[in-house]
């Protein structure tokens, strides 16, 4: 029994078939796998790590999923830069006044041809890509009221031309020029002291004047060194003595020559700015024309053209036909009148000199000369504006003289700023004009404005004043009627 007990202990077990099976099959079933394809081999589950909490760790997304939202990341991104930049250029464009927008200004114009402003506009717009300008010539006759009633429409011109006398009839239709581009002090300072007065309404000013022209005398060079004149005269009984001595008539006392062209209407171009240098020169006004101030003035002008005195009369020609044939020997004009008469005769010797004055009054003559505005209907006006600050610059005002002279007149626009007045002082023909500059002063008695307005139609009952006396009613009463015709004019035009 030991010995059976002992030979069973040391017999192996019997190995249970399934077991062997399952070797078998293992090694059956690795002896099938292609030796080249590699075995993924599981990373080691950390062994802090419970299988509950294996278990809880979200599965790895796919790769395609992470390709989008890479490029959805990448798109977002080009999107706000790219939003940003156009941000960031319309708070340049803002900051900067819109610099880079494109502006189309259009200019009426109307005693300049196109081709005397075209290089200065031409030079503006290099140096000012965005801007273009559009500059016409208007013809005069009426365009006073189609200016006033395009504005009025909301349409019309951006920058247009008007004379100095007419701002206080059309001040609803011109903007102010805006102080941040060129304030009251430096407008002062630059321009004569009569522009400083007709442009300004409160404190503010309403235009920029390329030029400046008024009343000068102009005489016969000849005729008065046949009387033994050597100068003009200074003060009004200087003109008085000097006309006699130029005055010659036939035997029945018609005259042939004549001292002097004053006294009438019908005969007498700018009739109405004489009375009216007379007018303010004694202490005057359009206001109070039954004044005795206003009724001296016209029996001073009409003394010339009466007896015993009789220097010019209705039986001569237009002053300034007369003047060009050599049939008077002093006058009274603008300086633009110079080119009409010496146009019609080159070889007439004429001389111009300052206004004569009364006695203790400091002012020479009224001023006529046109002016730059820009409409309060334009959406442009800064624009409008610095261009025209740029054509009143002392560089571009003496190109403009240039031009000017380039289109064959004999001189250009008399220059309105202050630096430039001595360039002209000694000049024959616009000497005096300068050295009266700041003396002068506006009143709407301007003939050949064109306005059908204001100067039109005071000038008109000024007229007839005029002729009333010549027809022997007295001064007193044809100015009282004046000053009633007057008074209706001012006040339809707002004047006070």
């Amino acid at each position: 029994m030991p010995e059976d007990r002992e030979t069973i202990s040391q017999s192996p077990e019997p190995i249970p078939e399934t077991e062997v099976i399952k070797e078998e099959s293992k090694e059956a079933v690795l002896k099938e796998v292609p030796q080249e394809v590699p075995i993924e081999i599981a990373e080691e589950t950390p062994e802090s790590l419970t299988v509950d909490q294996l278990n809880e760790i979200p599965p790895t997304p796919p790769a395609s999923n992470n390709r989008r939202l890479y490029m959805a990341i990448l798109f977002a991104g080009i999107f706000f830069i790219f939003f940003f930049i156009l941000i960031f250029k319309g708070l340049l464009s803002f900051i900067g006044g819109g610099s880079n927008k494109k502006v189309e200004l259009v200019y009426w114009g109307l005693w300049e041809d196109e081709s005397v402003m075209a290089p200065l506009i031409a030079d503006y717009e290099q140096e000012h890509k965005n801007v273009k300008i559009e500059y016409s010539q208007q013809e005069p006759q009426s365009y006073r009221e189609k200016l006033v009633a395009r504005i009025g429409e909301g349409r019309g011109p951006d920058i247009f031309r008007f004379h100095n006398t007419w701002l206080p009839s059309i001040a609803q239709s011109v903007a102010p020029l805006p102080q941040d581009l060129m304030t009251s002090e430096k407008f002062e300072k630059t321009f004569l002291r009569s522009v400083s007065q007709d442009l300004k309404i409160d404190d503010k000013y309403y235009g920029l004047p390329l030029e400046i022209d008024g009343l000068v005398l102009l005489y016969n060079e000849d005729l008065f060194k046949a009387a033994g004149l050597n100068g003009p005269p200074k003060t009004w009984n200087d003109v008085v003595t000097m006309a006699g001595n130029l005055l010659v008539a036939d035997a029945e006392g018609n005259i042939v020559t004549s001292g002097i062209a004053m006294g009438t209407a019908n005969n007498i171009e700018h009739f109405a700015e004489i009375f009216g240098t007379l007018l303010l020169q004694n202490g005057g006004s359009l206001n109070n024309l039954g004044s005795n101030e206003a009724v001296e003035a016209l029996r001073f002008y009409r003394s010339f053209a009466e007896p015993p005195t009789a220097l010019w009369d209705e039986s001569m020609p237009n002053n300034l036909n007369a003047f060009i044939t050599g049939k008077v020997g002093m006058i009274f004009v603008p300086t633009w009148q110079i080119l009409t008469i010496k146009a019609a005769n080159p070889d007439l010797k004429i001389k111009t000199a300052t206004m004569p004055v009364l006695p203790g009054s400091a002012l020479n003559s009224i001023s006529s000369y046109w002016v730059e505005g820009v409409s309060r209907a334009s959406k442009k006006q800064n624009e409008a504006w610095k261009f025209l600050i740029y054509l009143t610059e002392k560089e571009q005002m003496t190109r403009l003289y240039e031009q000017e002279v380039k289109q064959g007149r004999l001189f250009g626009e008399p220059y309105s700023r202050v630096d430039l007045k001595s360039t002209l002082i000694d000049d024959p023909y616009l000497g005096a004009l300068m050295e009266q500059g700041e003396s002068m002063h506006g009143l709407p008695l301007v003939s050949r404005t064109y306005d059908n307005g204001l100067n039109d139609k005071i000038i008109s009952y000024i007229a007839d004043a005029i002729n009333a006396t010549s027809q022997g009613e007295s001064y007193e009463s044809a100015l009282q009627t004046a000053g009633r015709g007057v008074t209706q004019v001012l006040k339809q035009f707002s004047i006070e």
